[in-house]
């Protein structure tokens, strides 16, 4: 059983840089995989492991500069759910591209869980959807406005074309889990508006909060790792994922024309470069390669075979070697 946590938390890191090599030799000697993205705002990542790993990772995380109050969100998975650990250095934690956009300054009114329900429920509320549109594609929650971004980048453009909806509301938002709120709330607040809420914790805290039989949630929840998605309890809502333009795919999206293992599903059949399907091609080959000869094509696993390749191919060189070298004259 492998512990997923996802976490973020913005503080000031004076120099995010001197943190990568660390972070990420403590992960990997913990066999964490997953990844943790570091900028001068803080930190945002989801990762996995043992439970008792994970555990430690997250009293490292809250030993960096201004993490002590770091918080995290916890669900499980059977099998891996990262096929490796990448620690990056980014100019944000989530992009906005509004640099000046700062949570530690200013943000939304947060709101529990348990309250959730009936905030949104209130005829003066209206509420906004902040994930891309592909998440929002299958699931978010009932009445909610979907932005139809396919960037979070997009957010302030539309937001600006759409405000006027918004007159004499006060605003809700939510996000998987609760990082991109955290930007998109402050951003109102410096445009002018003080009614502005967000779910603590995201989707995932409220999944995990409230009980089905009282939740306003419609569908699965995307999620950024091999689970794809997961359902009311956390769990995989059996979702796969296209390799090629990473959305979420049902069994019957798999049966489509348009689907291609690898290669293309019906959300990007003849949007790809010639360059891209290139790459494509030759990483579900390197795959299919990988399956036939019994090794894993990614994650710990693959770099293990990988390693075991090495090695018996150094072993067999040396064996060559040592048949062709001349015995040493013992008369010497």
């Amino acid at each position: 059983m492998f512990t997923i946590a996802a976490l973020y938390h913005f503080t000031r890191f004076d120099d995010p840089a001197s943190l990568r090599a660390p972070l990420q030799s403590a992960c990997e000697t913990l066999h964490i995989t997953g990844s943790l993205l570091l900028a001068a705002e803080g930190i945002n990542g989801t990762v996995a492991g043992s439970a008792s790993n994970v555990a430690t990772l997250l009293k490292t995380l809250r030993a960096l500069p201004g993490c002590a109050a770091l918080e995290h969100k916890e669900s499980t998975a059977t099998l891996p759910p990262f096929p490796r650990m990448k620690v990056k250095l980014k100019k944000e934690i989530v992009t906005m591209g509004k640099p000046d956009v700062n949570p530690q300054a200013q943000v939304g009114h947060y709101v529990d869980p348990a309250q959730w329900n009936e905030l949104i429920s209130a005829p003066d509320v209206a509420v906004i959807d902040t994930r891309n549109d592909y998440e929002v594609a299958i699931g978010s929650f009932e009445g909610a406005i979907d932005p139809q971004t396919r960037s979070f980048r997009d957010f302030p453009n539309w937001w600006e074309a759409n405000k006027e909806r918004f007159h004499n509301k006060r605003i809700a938002m939510f996000c998987t889990g609760g990082i991109r709120c955290e930007k998109s709330t402050t951003y109102l607040k410096s445009q002018g508006y003080s009614e502005v809420y967000h779910l603590e914790g995201g989707i995932l805290k409220y999944l995990e909060t409230v009980p089905e039989a009282a939740s306003l949630w419609q569908g699965a929840c995307f999620v950024f790792d091999e689970r794809v998605a997961v359902d009311h309890d956390l769990q995989p809502a059996g979702y796969t994922q296209c390799h090629a333009c990473r959305r979420p795919l049902t069994e019957a999206d798999l049966t489509l024309a348009s689907y291609r293992q690898g290669l293309s599903c019906r959300h990007c059949i003849g949007q790809l470069t010639s360059d891209q399907q290139a790459r494509f091609a030759e990483r579900e080959k390197q795959v299919q390669l990988a399956k036939a000869r019994g090794d894993a094509h990614i994650g710990d696993a693959a770099r293990e075979d990988q390693e075991k390749r090495k090695a018996r191919k150094i072993a067999i060189k040396q064996a060559q070697s040592a048949q062709h070298k001349p015995q040493n004259d013992l008369s010497e």
